[in-house]
């Protein structure tokens, strides 16, 4: 059975794109030799969820495919926030009746694919699979098992083995919704060639602003094109947002206001706690706001609510309510340990501090806080989200704040400054509008090349 899918590329020539051979047989030795680190690191994560260990044989390249998903379009998203940026991708296939074969690398990128299309996995049109381990048997018994006929890989995910191997094969692969920093820009070019032929065997490159464009270019991709960013696209949740007014009419009945530190990420939740302290005893406002801490990642749950526990705030968890919550006026702080519930939190503040930017991480999405009409303040560190960023910064939807040692001053400056906060709130919805239509761009540019390669 030829593994040739109905929809071919040119054969890569031996000087663009080619796999470097030396190179890559090391890669493989050393997934191979790091293979069994893998499986301890999995299996110490079931002190969290034994569900890690489900669907095991998925990330060696063992799944069956469903009937009628062979053939289907193949759709990376490795984890939560590639789940949700590819949420109006797939809608505008499934709409169109194709079939989709969707693959994650994390658990919890999984669990929100399974909420977000649970009808498309129930009638059938959708199939969810772990990716493999990025070795070359794994990766062959995969592409064999479901014969994709295009591939799909969100953002960042440039896996050698996968790539290369898809190349070979003529398997039609792009990277859609790409973005590339100059800092990975410069770590791509100190491999050299072996860096470059990596994007080079892509089919094509489409990625979310000209500056990410440039950067493909200047390792020698020759389709890299821009086409906006999906996030844009993904609406928000009614229901969460709903939920979310009624939290802040709770509030404001109160007369509070709420600042939601979103996304967070390790030593970023002592900084802000040190910070809400410093607001809470500056005493320059009639009734107390309320602190809704986010962290970035499930596991941390605990972690973070010893944090809070230890600084000695009056708090409570989101996972202790069940619906519109009777907030005490004690209150100081809510520990926001939910998945998928982000359109909530932003619905319900007044202010967002976006984590991931107040140390080194790059930063998180701050489109999906701008398109529910909340003003963002910004660490400075934003390099996953650049021009994102500065497209914000200059329509006055965010804020930079000058130094970590500056939070408490910024956030209490604009929470004691209603007017301001209700232009940034306009100035992030019109933010938010006017960079949509990234889906519309990428199936078009994706049929366009379907015709050129057929």
């Amino acid at each position: 059975m030829s593994l040739t899918p109905s929809l071919g590329q040119a054969p890569i020539d031996s000087q663009y794109g080619a796999r470097p051979k030396i190179w890559f047989t090391f890669y493989q030795l050393l997934w191979h030799l790091l293979l069994p680190f893998a499986f301890i690191r999995l299996a110490l994560r079931t002190r969290h969820s034994i569900t890690y260990l489900k669907h095991f044989s998925e990330r060696l390249g063992f799944a069956n495919a469903q009937p009628g998903i062979q053939g289907s379009i193949w759709i990376h998203a490795v984890s939560v926030g590639e789940t949700r940026a590819a949420q109006p991708l797939i809608d505008a296939y499934l709409a169109r009746g194709e079939t989709i074969l969707l693959t994650h690398m994390t658990l919890n990128g999984r669990l929100a694919g399974a909420a977000v299309f649970a009808k498309a996995i129930e009638s059938g049109q959708l199939q969810q699979v772990y990716l493999p381990y990025d070795v070359c048997w794994a990766v062959a018994h995969f592409i064999r098992t479901f014969r994709p006929r295009m591939g799909l890989l969100m953002e960042t995910e440039a896996w050698p083995t996968i790539v290369f191997y898809c190349a070979q094969i003529h398997l039609p692969l792009f990277l859609v919704n790409a973005r590339l920093s100059e800092r990975s820009a410069r770590r791509v070019r100190q491999f050299g060639k072996a860096g470059r032929a990596l994007f080079q065997a892509f089919t094509g490159i489409l990625a979310q602003t000209e500056l990410d464009t440039q950067r493909y270019r200047s390792l020698g991709v020759r389709n890299a094109d821009t086409v906006g960013n999906l996030k844009f696209d993904v609406p928000l949740d009614p229901h969460l947002v709903r939920q979310g007014k009624s939290w802040q009419r709770a509030l404001h009945a109160q007369g509070r206001m709420m600042v939601c530190a979103a996304s967070t990420r390790d030593g970023e939740e002592a900084l802000i706690l040190k910070a809400w302290k410093e607001i809470l005893r500056g005493h320059h406002f009639e009734v107390m706001p309320l602190l809704c801490l986010v962290p970035r990642h499930p596991e941390r749950f605990a972690e973070v609510a010893n944090q809070v526990h230890q600084a000695e705030f009056v708090y409570c968890r989101r996972s202790e309510w069940s619906g519109t919550p009777n907030v005490d006026t004690s209150l100081q702080v809510i520990l926001g340990d939910s998945m998928g519930e982000m359109p909530l939190y932003y619905s319900a503040a007044n202010l967002v501090i976006m984590g991931g930017s107040l140390f080194p991480f790059g930063g998180q999405n701050l489109i999906e806080a701008c398109a529910a009409g909340c003003p963002v303040l910004l660490g400075e560190h934003t390099y996953n989200f650049q021009q994102a960023t500065l497209d914000a910064l200059e329509i006055g939807a965010a804020k930079r704040i000058s130094g970590n040692a500056a939070l408490a001053k910024s956030v209490e400056e604009l929470l004691l400054n209603s007017a301001e906060l209700v232009r940034m709130s306009h100035a992030a919805k019109d933010y938010s509008t006017e960079h949509q239509g990234a889906t519309t761009k990428i199936v078009a540019a994706l049929e366009h090349q379907h015709f050129r390669l057929n």
